[in-house]
């Protein structure tokens, strides 16, 4: 993987932990963010991994379009609960009203849940570009292999 995917794969990995410390810490409302932002820094990593520049979005939905396009078997990933983790970003940080977001969410909310899994699932995403262009090197190599003999 080249370093600046890798970076943005980290960095969503250390958004996911501190999404579970806030969230372990009953602080909700940026658990949900966090998640949020892992999931969105994932994808953008793996843009990044394929060579296209990731358009200045919070859209995690669009994102994955992208990712589609450029090849990406996003099949796994398209069964996610995208649209709502994207929400999560603007709802979780931004008053509603008179409510400010730390009262949106409690402990029996069940939202995060599937947004930590949904995060944690992109965060897969890039290392599944860096393999499948591995598998292609491969392919590449041996298919010129078979021709050379």
């Amino acid at each position: 993987m080249n370093a600046r995917p890798e970076a943005w794969l980290r960095q969503a990995r250390n958004d996911l932990a501190l999404a579970t410390l806030a969230r372990d810490n009953g602080f909700l409302a940026q658990a949900c963010y966090y998640a949020s932002q892992a999931a969105e820094k994932a994808l953008k990593g793996a843009l990044l991994e394929l060579g296209i520049e990731p358009p200045h979005t919070h859209v995690l939905n669009d994102l994955l379009e992208r990712l589609e396009q450029a090849g990406l078997d996003v099949g796994g990933l398209s069964n996610l609960p995208l649209r709502s983790l994207s929400r999560m970003a603007i709802q979780s940080r931004y008053p509603l009203d008179a409510t400010p977001p730390a009262d949106l969410f409690d402990p029996g909310d069940a939202r995060f849940k599937p947004e930590a899994h949904t995060a944690s699932t992109c965060i897969s995403c890039p290392s599944a570009v860096n393999s499948s262009r591995a598998q292609q090197r491969s392919y590449l190599r041996s298919s010129r292999s078979w021709s050379t003999s």
